[in-house]
């Protein structure tokens, strides 16, 4: 029942969040949150711990729980980093792809078209995210995969929030051509298309957006 509870307050939370409908920097309080959803604080502090491991939310002492606020410098020094990691990352795999690695990521881009479809918007995020990191661990490189790992979680509510469904279903296209240009073993155009991409998506980012509101009560309801 507690742990029902605690999703039940995640996923209110992450829906508001990606909906815009609770900006970057508002302040989560335990009390008021305990109140709307008619639960011990004990259980929102939970819930509260496990978005900031979805780095949705940032947990500050002695202050409290905030929305994340990923800021567009931000992004664009991690898109910029991303480039140049992904970049040599692309012309790797052309030249050491197998059947078995093609296969792996054929079946993963499978998946994110089927969640952009069904406009999944957390699901198609975290799946388009993966992509990159599937990548490193089909080829066997674990520290690769952790970096990138760690970079793509800070791009997570970036693209989470400011990426449109049409950005997404781009993405979905882009690495499907990625796919192509790797099973072709044609270095070039994968890593022509990796940089493109990862600049298509940078490029997609809307962050001079209405901003929602700062009210909790409203948000949620």
């Amino acid at each position: 029942m507690e742990t029902s509870s605690t999703n039940s307050i995640v996923e209110a939370l992450t829906r508001a969040i990606v909906e815009h409908r609770l900006h970057p920097g508002t302040k989560l309080a335990e009390q008021k949150l305990a109140d709307h959803f008619g639960v011990s604080r004990t259980l929102v502090r939970q819930a509260l711990f496990q978005l900031s491991q979805n780095r949705l939310v940032t947990l500050e002492p002695a202050r409290g729980a905030f929305v994340a606020a990923p800021s567009a410098d931000e992004a664009r020094q991690v898109f910029a980093v991303r480039r140049m990691i992904e970049s040599g990352m692309a012309r790797e795999f052309a030249r050491s792809a197998t059947p078995a690695r093609l296969k792996a990521l054929r079946a993963h881009v499978a998946l994110e078209k089927a969640a952009v479809e069904r406009e999944d918007v957390s699901g198609r995020t975290e799946l388009l995210g993966d992509f990159h990191v599937r990548m490193a661990e089909l080829m066997g490189n674990q520290v690769l995969a952790q970096l990138l790992g760690d970079l793509i979680s800070r791009c997570a509510l970036i693209t989470l929030m400011y990426q449109s469904s049409s950005a997404a279903a781009h993405s979905y296209a882009e690495h499907a051509e990625i796919v192509k240009a790797l099973a072709a073993r044609d270095e070039e155009r994968a890593v022509q298309l990796m940089d493109e991409h990862l600049r298509h998506v940078e490029q997609s980012l809307v962050f001079d957006r209405k901003l929602p509101s700062n009210d909790l009560a409203k948000a949620l309801a």
